[in-house]
């Protein structure tokens, strides 16, 4: 039997400048008109943000991203009124957006920040230690033709600051406003990848919106008795290329898994979810023909992934559904038994109704599907573990199931699925993996590293900033 988890730690690394590229404080000096700096990016996943001077002023601080067309992405704040708006400038046709109802700082910021996420452009203030989303523009809509994963345009982009006397700036990778799709960094046989003894995971870097504007992150976390709290630590970004299409996509939900001496990344395509078609479109449609789905794809490299910044080349991994009603896959997860592949899969009929799978093969290119959990709605974070000389699938059963399915971490028996129990854990908010890490050593406990639907950033991202890190201990 897998034991019981007890909570011992919750942690929310919040960050909006999250892999700072260039930076300078003026604390021992003023520093009025601004600076800029050249700042590259392999994915539209920027940020820059500056420390407001402790003393207010009367002007307006403005940040910017500026493309090599000349584009400028700004946001400015009024230290007077505490007004915060956006402009997107593309071919000599700016764009002014202003929120009404959430456009004012409540309290005079300590940071201001800019965002660039996918395809949106964000203003945050930090007030009272949090950060706040004052503002929100979709580029698709304010500006058509500006593409922001063109590699050209993401290779010329300066950031930079304006306005009166700050305390300092920073600019580089956007970071995140808290993670969710917690996945276990794993060896080719399941087993955790712990090169140094840390619990190595990926998880998704929710962003100021809805799944468009995440990506993938890679982290560790120190479990020891030494740490206290446990601590938890940013590695490292992945970005992907879709086989079909130029650019630079924020994809999430990804499993890396250390295969010899190179890395397999399969993700799922969340980058561009709501831009393919409205959300009321998407919700009422269950049609298998349907284009607008998500899918998985695989990535291999030889490179170290365990820090800086990627952008990884996919090819389509093609999980079969045959049989299933199916518009859309997601949450890969890959383990090979010593004799064949498999692939821990959630498989939707219309979204948002979806429900685990899992297939097999004698490689990731010939797949069949060997049994699916239709009974199911909103079942995902389909996982795969070794354990007592079996074979099992675990998920997470979301609050929208059918009566007696609902809030719990399912077990199912490979081959035939047989359901075979439930964790013994605490189940929060959302949909949280069932992400169990075995112990490195008989006399060490199990851990759960998991997360919740907590939101972040106040009331204008809506769904998609969650959660926190939960993190669990098994019971003696």
């Amino acid at each position: 039997m897998l034991p019981s988890f007890e909570v011992v730690a919750r942690m929310r690394p919040v960050a909006v400048v999250g892999t700072p590229t260039v930076g300078e404080s003026y604390a021992d000096r003023p520093a009025g008109a601004g600076a800029t700096a050249a700042t590259p990016h392999l994915a539209p996943y920027a940020a820059v943000e500056v420390d407001l001077a402790p003393e207010a002023g009367s002007g307006t601080v403005m940040l910017e991203l500026i493309g090599p067309d000349g584009a400028r992405l700004s946001v400015a704040y009024e230290d007077a009124s505490g007004a915060v708006s956006l402009c997107v400038d593309h071919e000599g046709q700016p764009v002014r957006r202003r929120s009404r109802r959430f456009g004012t700082a409540k309290v005079r910021p300590e940071r201001f920040g800019l965002a660039l996420t996918g395809t949106h452009l964000a203003a945050l203030t930090l007030e009272d230690s949090s950060w706040i989303v004052r503002g929100r523009i979709a580029l698709e809509e304010d500006a058509p033709g500006l593409d922001t994963r063109d590699p050209d345009w993401l290779a010329g982009l300066v950031s930079g600051w304006s306005g009166p006397p700050v305390a300092g700036w920073r600019a580089g990778g956007f970071g995140r406003l808290g993670l969710r799709d917690v996945r276990l960094v794993t060896g080719r046989d399941g087993s955790p990848y712990r090169p140094d003894g840390r619990i190595l995971f990926t998880a998704t870097s929710a962003g100021p919106g809805f799944f468009d504007t995440a990506h993938t992150s890679v982290w560790s976390l120190e479990t020891g008795m030494d740490t206290n709290p446990p601590e938890l630590r940013h590695l490292s970004d992945l970005f992907f290329q879709r086989p079909d299409r130029a650019g630079g996509y924020g994809d999430h939900a990804t499993h890396l898994v250390r295969d010899g001496a190179r890395w397999l990344v399969a993700t799922s395509t969340w980058g561009d979810f709501p831009s393919r078609r409205s959300q009321s479109d998407l919700l009422r449609t269950g049609d298998p023909d349907n284009e607008v789905g998500v899918a998985i794809t695989l990535a291999e490299s030889d490179a170290d992934l365990l820090q800086g910044r990627h952008l990884l080349a996919t090819r389509p991994l093609d999980v079969p559904t045959d049989g299933l009603r199916s518009v859309g896959v997601w949450d890969p997860h890959l383990v090979h038994t010593g004799e064949e592949w498999l692939v821990g899969f959630v498989s939707a009929r219309k979204y948002f109704s979806f429900h685990p799978a899992y297939a097999a093969g004698p490689s990731l290119d010939e797949l069949a599907l060997r049994g699916a959990v239709e009974d199911r709605r909103a079942t995902e974070g389909t996982t795969l573990l070794r354990h007592d000389g079996r074979w099992l699938l675990l998920a997470s059963d979301g609050p929208n199931n059918p009566r007696g399915r609902r809030r719990r971490y399912p077990v199912w028996e490979l081959p035939g699925l047989t359901e075979a129990g439930e964790l013994a854990a605490t189940y929060g908010t959302n949909i949280p993996w069932p992400t169990v890490v075995p112990p490195a050593a008989d006399d060490q406990p199990w851990w759960l590293v998991t997360f919740d639907g907590t939101p972040y950033g106040g009331a204008l991202p809506g769904y998609g900033t969650h959660g926190d890190v939960v993190l669990m201990r098994s019971v003696d």
